[in-house]
């Protein structure tokens, strides 16, 4: 179910803007230490094309820095022109920083003693596991500020644009398992980077979609009750939401009594029971909210 608000934006726009673009480069300059730091030195690829980046690397040791460029820049321009310039701009600014960064520190910044290898007999989950939740986190960072991390995102996107009917899900699936099918022939003829790619794309998946439903689920409580402006003070005073009022009538008495409906955040189920237990005659049931729209947190705004 979905009620709606998005995260509360700051009034100046412009001022909004520049802290979106800020937080898309510090999560850019984030991802390109996770790439120095467990991906390219550990013989798997990640999820989508920049997995196939790092098998070019691997390869032929041309910088993920620069396929990114090459790869993103007319993605870039193409989804400017045919699909959503800001998504565009977001994005690509994104991937500037992002191949930027990795550059100067595969060329100017010594971090050997940071990078992770798996030489040594160390187990070589930590590589994905640890990345791909890094990832994940920059990939909802990114998704809330209105951009993306490139790649298949943009090729999502124009696919969705041209094809309204076929899932972005499903292209970005197609990419992801051909890469990690092209893995097993690039390193080696080895099974074991085939899965670590699978790890790192599963957690990427689950960290990101955890990170993007922050701050948005919700539960909608629907309660009956003979004591509705007695509940309704309760959770105004405790919660800082209030209910919406229906009339019903219950099918064994045939009595009539009031349903009232109200959604309150994630946290504050324990206190809508503590509330509830004060009033004989009341009870509720209660389902999850994926996400909210507009202005659900604060009633005192329109007082």
């Amino acid at each position: 179910m979905t009620t709606t608000s998005p995260r509360t934006k700051t009034r100046n726009p412009e001022l909004q803007a520049a802290l979106d673009y800020l937080s898309l480069a510090l999560a850019a300059v984030l991802m390109a230490l996770n790439y120095q730091v467990f991906i390219l030195q550990n013989s798997f690829a990640p999820s989508g094309l920049n997995g196939l980046a790092t098998m070019l690397q691997y390869l032929f040791h041309f910088s993920v820095g620069y396929f990114s460029l090459l790869l993103n820049i007319p993605l870039a321009i193409i989804c400017w022109i045919f699909v959503n310039r800001q998504f565009a701009a977001r994005t690509l600014t994104f991937v500037l920083v992002f191949s930027g960064a990795l550059l100067i520190m595969q060329k100017y910044v010594d971090m050997s003693r940071f990078i992770y290898h798996t030489e040594d007999g160390r187990s070589t989950l930590l590589a994905p596991v640890v990345s791909g939740c890094i990832n994940g986190f920059i990939y909802g960072i990114t998704i809330r500020r209105g951009g993306s991390t490139g790649g298949t995102d943009f090729v999502g996107q124009f696919v969705h644009k041209k094809y309204p009917g076929f899932s972005m899900m499903h292209v970005v699936l197609g990419i992801n398992v051909a890469i990690a099918g092209m893995s097993y022939f690039v390193y080696d003829y080895n099974i074991e980077p085939v899965a670590l790619c699978i790890i790192y794309s599963f957690l990427t998946t689950m960290v990101s979609d955890r990170w993007i439903q922050a701050g948005k689920r919700a539960w909608r409580v629907e309660m009956i009750t003979s004591h509705p402006e007695e509940v309704t003070q309760a959770v105004i005073r405790d919660l800082h939401h209030s209910t919406t009022f229906l009339q019903a009538e219950g099918g064994y008495s045939h009595q009539g009594k009031t349903m009232l409906i109200c959604v309150i955040s994630y946290h504050q189920i324990s206190q809508m029971e503590q509330i509830l237990s004060r009033f004989q005659d009341t009870f509720a049931c209660v389902m999850p909210v994926n996400e909210t729209l507009g202005n659900f947190r604060k009633i005192s705004r329109y007082r």
